[in-house]
């Protein structure tokens, strides 16, 4: 089965099949004068196969071939292949591609052919209108914020990651878009009144305004408030009007909004059925476990609140709690949701038991749970007057948006797996600043004797915990 939809403004394409499945999406923009189209191709990682990387990692490739035709003549053609990022788990992948076009009607082809199995491969075109005016499509954004590494997810500052399907789960209260807005400097020659709405079938539901000096490019990076946004097909528009307030120019693009506990909030849902849902086949055991999972993704009031949750003795609070929560992350599937995460959990509780937690209630555990698999892991196990230690590495941590954050772990006590956080550099994580001298407290001769902290070890080839840490 193939599913194709075209929204105004720009060309979606969901391929549904049975095998491979993705979605693609472009927008045009303009560029000194010139024209470009931007693709974004998302891979659903359940489609295709990933294969073993080493470090307990798995990867995916697709070949990916994209053409664009006109008047029966390929202006534009780019065959690559498309590399998943590593992953302890199979998930999506994205990646993002631009290509100059002159104004005119094209035939847009793409063909997909997952290189670990050959045989899953899917073929489709549609018709892309591209024409350069004084607005460029609207683009909606899965996540955006302030980027100065450059790459080309960043523009104007901002790293953008468009979102190839504009459906907007509970899991969405802000739908956040890009726009630009092209020579208003000449053709308009004056301040101008920017106004964008959400439009249903009954007519606007939501309106803002903004006032924009002219200029060669004028970019928009605005948020809107969608969640009080009941389920249903929607429409953002973006006019351009000007001092007078006369209509000059209006683009559109379509989206979904699903958002189920707007409508069950409240006593809806505390009195739902659930004899039918996934929460309902759980034992007692298996309850309070899955409960139990939840805490790292938990902060403050809502930990306390799950904590005296663990303690009562009413399975229909635990099991609405549960289920709630995964109805807010998937309101379509929140079993599939639960399914997922759980499959990962009981990973983390097998490779870090300790003789004292279940392994997903130990430091290492949790972090996992909490951040995801490190992207690198340096374990020390006999460093002379150094307990067992590991350093893990996030490349890139978005929960914080830092780069290069590492976390330490050792194990003081030397029972088996009873690894314990000694120190991070995460924001919002335990920071010890003498987590050198706590590592090698057996080996006092060697500590430096700084009179402002004495905090450090001096260097030393059996001393290397401090080296790992700068080193990766």
């Amino acid at each position: 089965m193939k599913k194709l939809i075209i929204l105004s403004g720009l060309m979606l394409t969901v391929l549904a099949v049975y095998g491979l499945e993705a979605s693609f999406l472009s927008a045009v923009f303009h560029a000194e004068r010139a024209g470009y189209v931007e693709t974004a191709l998302q891979v659903s990682g359940s489609s295709v196969s990933f294969v073993d990387a080493g470090s307990g990692h798995q990867q995916a490739v697709v070949e990916v071939v994209i053409y664009f035709e006109r008047e029966g003549r390929i202006e534009r053609f780019d065959k690559y292949l498309l590399h998943s990022p590593l992953m302890d788990v199979p998930g999506d992948f994205i990646d993002l591609r631009r290509y100059g076009l002159t104004e005119g009607m094209y035939t847009c082809v793409l063909e997909l052919r997952d290189m670990n199995r050959p045989d899953n491969s899917i073929r489709l075109s549609s018709s892309l209108e591209v024409r350069y005016a004084l607005q460029s499509d609207i683009q909606l954004l899965a996540q955006a914020f302030a980027d100065t590494a450059g790459g080309p997810y960043v523009k104007q500052g901002i790293f953008m990651e468009p979102m190839c399907q504009p459906v907007y789960g509970r899991g969405f209260s802000v739908l956040t878009f890009y726009h630009e807005i092209y020579q208003t400097d000449e053709l308009l020659g004056d301040d101008f009144l920017v106004t964008y709405r959400i439009v249903s079938a009954t007519g606007t539901v939501m309106i803002a305004h903004k006032r924009r000096s002219p200029a060669a490019v004028v970019p928009l990076l605005l948020p809107l408030d969608i969640s009080e946004l009941p389920t249903g097909e929607y429409q953002l528009v973006v006019d351009i009007r000007n001092r007078l307030q006369e209509l000059i120019s209006s683009r559109s693009i379509d989206f979904r909004r699903e958002n189920p506990l707007l409508t069950l909030r409240g006593p809806k849902l505390d009195t739902m059925d659930l004899s039918d849902e996934f929460v309902a086949a759980l034992s007692g055991a298996e309850l309070l476990f899955s409960l139990r999972a939840l805490t790292p993704r938990l902060a403050g009031k809502e930990q306390e609140y799950l904590n005296q949750l663990l303690n009562s003795d009413s399975t229909e609070a635990q099991q609405r709690y549960l289920f709630r929560y995964w109805l807010e992350r998937n309101s379509g599937t929140p079993e599939q949701a639960y399914q997922q995460y759980m499959k990962v959990v009981r990973s983390v509780d097998a490779t870090f038991i300790s003789g004292f937690r279940r392994g997903f209630e130990t430091d290492r555990g949790h972090i996992y749970l909490k951040y995801g698999a490190p992207d690198d892991i340096e374990t020390r196990e006999q460093e002379p007057s150094a307990p067992p230690y590991e350093i893990w590495s996030y490349y890139h941590f978005p929960a914080t948006r830092q780069n290069n954050v590492k976390f330490i772990f050792y194990n003081p006590s030397l029972a088996p797996g009873d690894y314990i956080l000694l120190h991070s550099d995460a924001i919002g994580e335990r920071q010890n600043p003498q987590w050198i001298r706590d590592l090698y407290k057996h080996a006092p001769a060697e500590w430096d004797r700084n009179p402002i902290d004495g905090n450090d070890i001096m260097d030393n080839f059996n001393r290397n915990a401090k080296r790992v840490l700068r080193d990766n």
